[in-house]
C-alpha cells in the first residue's frame, strides 16, 4: 500500500506540532509528511495543492484570535475541501474555548457544572444579586488553571463582573505557574534551550495580547479535592487524579495514580462514542452520589509523566472488549501519546475504501 501523506498544520506557536514530526519519523514507513503554516495567508493554497490523504492538528489555546483563525480554517479544510482531520473537527472546536464548551455540554445532555455566559453587563450582576457562592470566573482560553478565579463573596464577584466589561477584561496569568511541582528544574530547562526559551517567551506575548472584556463566563462551583481525568486515544482508555493544589487541580502537576473505577470508563466511553472523539482528555469531578460532571474537554493535553495511568503500580492501558473492560499493561504513551493518535489515525484512514483501492 501506498504510503499515506498528511499536513501537520502548524500554529501561531513555533515547534508546538513538534510531536508530530517525530512520531511521523517513527512511522516514516507507512507516511509522508509536510509541514502547513496555517498562519500563513497561503495555507488555502498549500494545503489543497499538496495532495495530503489527512491533517494532523495541533490546535492552539494561548490566544482567542489565533484560535478562532485555526478553527475557521480548520474547519473549511474537512468540511469544503474534504480532508480528514485528526483530532475531529469537533474537538478541535471545543478545545480551548470555555464558552463553546458549555453550550456544547448542555446541548448534548451531557452533566457538568451549571455555567453561564454574559454579554451584558446588568444581566450579570442581576445574576449576582441572588447567586450561590463561591463562583468560579474562567477566562475564555487558557490550559492549566490560568485565567481561573474562584469568586468567594458577592463584593469579589461584582468586582470581576465589572473588571472584565470596563476595566482589565479576563486575562490569562502571564509566566511561570509558581504552583506547578519543579519550578526550578523547569527554569533551568528552558535556560539549557535557547529555542524552547524563545517559544516560552513568544507563548506569553501572544497570552499578554489577549484581553477578553466583551463577555464573562461563571460557573458553579464544585467542592473537590480532585479531578479526574479520563483519556482516550483511539480504542486505548486511561485515567489519573489531577490532586488539588491550593484551591484548584488543573495546573498543579501533582497527581495520584490510584486504580480508576471502570465506571468513569463507561462515561467517558458513551461520551466519546457518541460524537466519534478518539482523541479526547475529559477532567472530571466525582459527585457525592458517584456520578460525573465534565468540567473540561481537550483533544491536546499535556503529559509530564510517561505513562498515563497506573494500575496496582504497573502501567498501561484498558481496552473494551466483548463487553468487558480489559487492562493491558505495557507502554502505550510514548512521545506524550502522540504516537498513538497517529496509529489510531493511519488505522482509520487504510480502512477507508477510497485508499484501500490500487
Amino acid at each position: 500500500m501506498k504510503k499515506l501523506r498528511f499536513a501537520i498544520l502548524k500554529n501561531e506557536i513555533e515547534d508546538d506540532h513538534a510531536l508530530w514530526l517525530k512520531v511521523c519519523e517513527e512511522r516514516r514507513n507507512l507516511v509522508e509528511w509536510e509541514v502547513v503554516d496555517l498562519t500563513r495567508a497561503d495555507w488555502l493554497e498549500h494545503t489543497t495543492k499538496g495532495r495530503f490523504d489527512g491533517l494532523l492538528a495541533t490546535p492552539p489555546g494561548w490566544n482567542n484570535a489565533f484560535k478562532a483563525m485555526y478553527d475557521e480554517r480548520v474547519r473549511i479544510l474537512n468540511t469544503v475541501d474534504g480532508l480528514p482531520v485528526y483530532p475531529s473537527l469537533d474537538e478541535v472546536l471545543i478545545y480551548e474555548n470555555k464558552k463553546y464548551l458549555s453550550y456544547w455540554l448542555a446541548a448534548n445532555g451531557i452533566p457538568h457544572p451549571t455555567t453561564w455566559v454574559f454579554y451584558d453587563r446588568q444581566e450579570a450582576e442581576d445574576f449576582l444579586k441572588n447567586a450561590a457562592l463561591p463562583l468560579v470566573g474562567k477566562a475564555n482560553i487558557g490550559a492549566s488553571g490560568r485565567g481561573v478565579r474562584i469568586l468567594k463573596t458577592s463584593g469579589e464577584a461584582m468586582d470581576y463582573v465589572r473588571g472584565v466589561f470596563e476595566g482589565r477584561g479576563a486575562v490569562q496569568d502571564i509566566g511561570p505557574n509558581l504552583k506547578k511541582k519543579g519550578l526550578l528544574r523547569r527554569i533551568l530547562k528552558k535556560l539549557a534551550n535557547p529555542a524552547a526559551l524563545r517559544a516560552k517567551l513568544e507563548q506569553y506575548r501572544h497570552q499578554r495580547s489577549d484581553v477578553q472584556k466583551d463577555y464573562v463566563i461563571l460557573q458553579e462551583f464544585v467542592p473537590h479535592d480532585f479531578e479526574w481525568r479520563a483519556v482516550r486515544i483511539g480504542d486505548s482508555f486511561f485515567a489519573h487524579k489531577k490532586m488539588k493544589l491550593g484551591e484548584k487541580a488543573s495546573g498543579s502537576l501533582v497527581k495520584g495514580y490510584d486504580n480508576p473505577p471502570l465506571a468513569l470508563f463507561d462515561f467517558v466511553k458513551k461520551i466519546t462514542d457518541a460524537h466519534g472523539f478518539r482523541s479526547q482528555a475529559v477532567d472530571l469531578f466525582e459527585t457525592a452520589e458517584g456520578g460525573y460532571l465534565v468540567n473540561e474537554m481537550q483533544c491536546i493535553f499535556g503529559q509530564s509523566d510517561p505513562y498515563q495511568m497506573l494500575v496496582d503500580g504497573e502501567p498501561g492501558r484498558y481496552i473494551f472488549e466483548n463487553g468487558h473492560w480489559q487492562f493491558e499493561p505495557g507502554d502505550f504513551n510514548r512521545f506524550e501519546s502522540f504516537l498513538l493518535r497517529l496509529d489510531d489515525f493511519i488505522e482509520i484512514l487504510i480502512k477507508q475504501p477510497i485508499l484501500s483501492t490500487p
